[in-house]
């Protein structure tokens, strides 16, 4: 019989508590997810944030849900500052690159997939770029324009946060407050210092790259806020057909998600043209994960730590896992600080999970292929099932409290050590939570088991001699022979099923 999951408790930056979550039309559950603005290299931050929206895939899965998810390509339309001013980051970095506009989102999306290939985080179902759907996007402007919310300058078309009641709710502030912080701004036009670009109108003065014709005097190019509404409700309630657009069509999203920098301006424009548009809520659930820092500051380049994949690869990191886990062991909604020697540690900590493992798995064949045998230490039946349900249990209950990895962790660890379950017993429940934490975990024991494999006979020879040394109790011997060993650069570790080989690196 199937057992039941624990329900899923999800803190929803909305309504700032942990909340009960349940998807509109289960086991369904639609996620809209903020994706890159593809101008430069894909970084340690993005790297923990997607780390993290994968987390939640996995984990609604493995609770019986079926997500489907919908992550943007930001390719056009992302200013250098989030209040609508500045440059394009995207035509900015082709120029500094010598690149063509597209030639640069073109790179920079092949490395983003790259990296998230590494790490082993599911692909979106849905990975659409902005410039692949800016007819909806004047679509979208053109409506909210002709409903009252939007207004024209001489240079965009603006949207009106006055006209919509409960702005800034998800930032927890009202417009007054947000308008008495905000900065002064360059355009004296806007009506209210918090009016975001919906449409942007190209400067004649400068010669621009990326840009289209609407029913607007000018050309121009969306703004950044406006791509994400129009692709959310595109690929997840078709509410698009062409240049038409039909708000009834919209549905709630279940889960939105992206990093904490998003919420104060970035999602909360998203909420205003979204639900202005449609008159419906835009999403159930939002969830927002924390900064990631290097050395206890904020990563960017003037300070140097401003770190790539290929700082990771040239330090001998080609191997991403070792991140992954030490990404895993900070809660989403924490602040994680990186650092080399941190890496370092999950590196070493992960090689260990991945070498118990392995001896779970493979252990009697390493002992026969050292012509040994090893006596396999049974239990009863019934003991064995409350043990597994025993950590079933404390597993789910761990990933269902609002994606605790660090102590889901902690549960498969403990299952590593626990010498009253059998290896069989081990192996499944180790795997069915890396379907959780997705380290690969089967996938790496499989490569060391070739390693194993491929073992000089000479080595396999000395470890037998060595045991048979221990048995009568020549320690003399053994530990000469141990010297050989390790000359030859293997080291022995006496274990209670057994002596164990480290091999190199």
């Amino acid at each position: 019989m199937k057992r039941n999951v624990p329900k899923l408790f999800l803190f929803n930056t909305l309504t700032k508590k942990k909340e009960l979550f349940s998807p509109l039309l289960p086991p369904r559950v639609k996620i809209y997810s903020c994706g890159p603005t593809v101008y430069g290299h894909t970084h340690l931050g993005h790297m923990r944030t997607y780390t993290n929206t994968d987390i939640l895939l996995r984990t609604l899965k493995y609770c019986g849900y079926q997500p489907y998810q919908v992550m943007n390509i930001t390719d056009v339309g992302h200013l250098t500052s989030d209040r609508d001013t500045g440059e394009d980051k995207l035509e900015k970095a082709a120029q500094k690159e010598k690149l063509s506009a597209w030639q640069l989102a073109q790179k920079y999306t092949a490395e983003f997939f790259e990296v998230l290939d590494k790490l082993n985080i599911t692909r979106a179902d849905v990975t659409p770029k902005a410039t692949e759907n800016i007819a909806e996007m004047i679509a979208l402007v053109v409506f909210l324009e002709e409903k009252g919310f939007a207004y024209q300058t001489s240079d965009g078309v603006y949207f009106d946060t006055s006209k919509f009641v409960n702005y800034g709710r998800l930032a927890n502030v009202s417009l007054a407050d947000l308008e008495e912080g905000a900065r002064i701004e360059k355009n004296p036009e806007k009506k209210n210092p918090t009016d975001f670009a919906l449409w942007k109108f190209s400067d004649p003065k400068r010669n621009r790259q990326m840009e289209w014709s609407g029913p607007w005097a000018k050309k121009g190019f969306p703004g950044w806020h406006i791509e994400c509404s129009v692709m959310a409700m595109k690929y997840l309630s078709a509410c698009f057909e062409g240049e038409r657009f039909y708000p009834d069509r919209f549905e709630t999203i279940d889960i939105h998600s992206g990093g904490i920098e998003h919420i104060n301006v970035h999602h909360t424009n998203e909420i205003a043209q979204t639900e202005s548009a449609t008159g419906k809520k835009m999403a159930a659930f939002w969830v927002h994960y924390n900064w990631l820092q290097v050395e206890g500051k904020k990563m960017s380049k003037s300070l140097g730590n401003f770190y790539t994949q290929e700082d990771l690869i040239n330090r001998g990191y080609k191997d991403f896992m070792p991140l992954r886990y030490l990404f895993l062991n900070t809660h989403y909604r924490k602040v994680l600080n990186f650092t080399w020697p941190a890496l370092f540690w999950a590196a070493e900590a992960y090689g260990g999970l991945i070498r118990e493992a392995e001896e779970i798995l493979a252990f009697s064949e390493a002992a026969k292929a050292a012509t040994r045998k090893v006596k396999t230490k049974l239990i009863k039946s019934e003991k064995g099932k409350k043990k597994i349900n025993y950590y079933q249990e404390k597993f789910e209950k761990a990933i269902t409290n609002d994606l605790n990895m660090p102590q889901a962790l902690a549960v498969m660890h403990e299952v590593l050590k626990d010498q009253d379950l059998s290896s069989k017993s081990q192996w499944k429940l180790i795997n069915k939570f890396d379907q959780v934490f997705g380290l690969r975990i089967e996938d790496q024991v499989k490569s060391l088991r070739q390693k194993r494999k491929k073992i000089p006979q000479e080595v396999l020879s000395l470890v037998d001699d060595r045991e048979a040394a221990r048995q009568k109790k020549d320690w003399e011997r053994a530990d000469k022979i141990r010297t050989q060993i390790e000359v030859r650069g293997y080291l022995v570790e006496d274990t209670p099923q057994g002596p164990k080989l480290t091999f190199p690196k």
